[in-house]
């Protein structure tokens, strides 16, 4: 099986540069079209164990980010995000691409996949029965699901859950996961041999970095669960673990 990682870096640039990279994540094959060294590097480690279909392979999502052009390149570089030749957000600064790259895949998802019920929530696995994690931002929830598949669960999502309309399991969608400001070094202490992109600072969310997930719940990607258990993670500062 093709992955980014077999690619290597200079074919994995071309592509992108080209004829956009198909890449698989979950039920969804997305082409990815882009000249961003950053993102390029980015995708690169966080994506490395990821299938990539071929060029002529149908995509569900097109998508392209670009700079700034022109003196905007120089005064003040950006990022663009570009969905079907639309742009439905403002830009970023450039040091946000692959942030802005893994919220617009989640916007991708939300707002394009009427195949599944999709709720806002993590969700992780282990037995084949899975844990759905719902809860507002700042609650913990990403915290949460990133500690607990670094103790031996799987991770399917760690922002939307896929609920099949027929039978009601939920199909993976794992992809990096995102962690907010004392987040980040809470799970880096907590498991250090995981794999983290650089903190990005000044974002809407504040510090963004991503948490690589692991090889075994990307190649599990196609393996859905039967949901188990509803948790609702809240988060306070200096209070004892508890649950209810």
């Amino acid at each position: 099986m093709l992955t980014v990682a077999t690619l290597g870096r200079r074919e994995l640039g071309a592509r992108l540069r080209g004829p956009g990279l198909r890449l698989q994540t979950g039920p969804f094959v997305t082409c990815i079209r882009s000249t961003l060294a950053p993102l390029l590097d980015a995708l690169g480690t966080m994506y490395a164990d990821y299938p990539v279909l071929d060029d002529g392979a149908l995509a569900d999502f097109h998508v392209r980010l670009s700079g700034s052009r022109g003196l905007w390149r120089l005064v003040r570089p950006q990022v663009h995000f570009h969905y079907d030749g639309m742009a439905p957000f403002q830009p970023l600064p450039l040091d946000q691409a692959f942030p802005m790259f893994e919220w617009a895949m989640n916007w991708c998802v939300s707002s394009q996949a009427h195949s599944w019920l999709v709720i806002h929530a993590a969700v992780i696995e282990k037995g084949g029965r899975a844990a759905i994690l719902p809860a507002p931002p700042g609650s913990g929830k990403s915290t949460l699901c990133a500690a607990l598949v670094n103790r031996g669960w799987r991770l399917l999502s760690d922002e939307l859950t896929l609920v099949r309309l027929d039978d009601g399991r939920i199909d993976p969608l794992p992809r990096p996961v995102s962690l907010k400001n004392a987040s980040i070094g809470i799970i880096r202490d907590y498991a250090p041999q995981a794999a983290f992109t650089r903190p990005v600072a000044d974002t809407v969310k504040g510090t963004v970095a991503h948490m690589r997930a692991s090889s075994d719940s990307v190649a599990r990607a196609l393996e859905p669960a039967l949901p188990a258990w509803i948790v609702f993670p809240q988060w306070r500062s200096g209070a004892p673990a508890e649950l209810h």
